[in-house]
């Protein structure tokens, strides 16, 4: 092995070790705003519970702000391959596949628990509500707006404002499973019951989004 080889092997090996390291912090970070909220949650701690100087934390993370945008952005890079959605793909088909999953992301655990967290935090920390919108919902949102966008310049969708259909989408999809969870209320949230919700939601966003048959 040639010198050149040995130090592209050196810097990939360490590359792999900052990358374990980094990912090794917002699992202990996710914990952390998880058990004890944005306002309990310190830097201090999180070093501690790493194992390592806070010195060390701060050469990933800039302050909490960041270290809890970039857990959010980690949990939601577990879902983004179904956040793309192919404008080649039928209106009703896909939206069908796009309510199915996104009531599943809603209603895990670790999703409705951060959702309670930024509820519960959101007044006191609001920098902590403003990461949460960007990095989640908002995303999701243009994500289906640029679906909608293609769909409308098809003559597939009425004439319609992309992202306030993808809001309101996103709106009829919560309402009852996901709302009722997050409030404690008990109801049934197995696969039967998404189904349902799936079908219904779908059903009334395409009687106001359909153009009219021709004839």
């Amino acid at each position: 092995m040639n010198d050149a080889s040995k130090k592209d092997r050196c810097v990939s090996k360490r590359e792999a070790q900052r990358e374990e390291r980094r990912a090794a912090i917002l699992s202990i970070a996710r914990r952390h705003f998880h058990d004890h909220g944005y306002g309990g949650v310190s830097m201090s701690a999180i070093a501690a519970d790493l194992g390592g100087s806070k010195g060390t934390l701060w050469a990933y993370f800039s302050g909490k702000e960041e270290l809890f945008a970039a857990t959010l952005e980690a949990l939601i890079e577990e879902y983004a391959p179904f956040m793309i959605l192919d404008v080649d793909e039928a209106l009703e088909p896909a939206l069908m596949r796009y309510a199915r999953h996104f009531l599943g992301v809603m209603l895990s655990p670790k999703v409705m628990a951060l959702n309670r967290l930024v509820i519960a935090e959101a007044p006191r920390f609001p920098e902590m509500g403003r990461i949460f919108w960007e990095q989640g919902p908002l995303r999701r949102q243009r994500a289906l707006a640029a679906f909608f966008e293609g769909k409308i310049a098809r003559g597939e969708m009425r004439a319609v404002g992309a992202m306030t259909a993808a809001a309101q989408f996103h709106h009829l999809c919560h309402y009852r499973l996901v709302m009722r969870t997050l409030w404690g209320v008990p109801i049934e949230t197995d696969a039967a019951a998404v189904e349902e919700d799936t079908r219904t939601t779908v059903g009334l966003f395409l009687e106001g989004t359909l153009p009219p048959r021709a004839g």
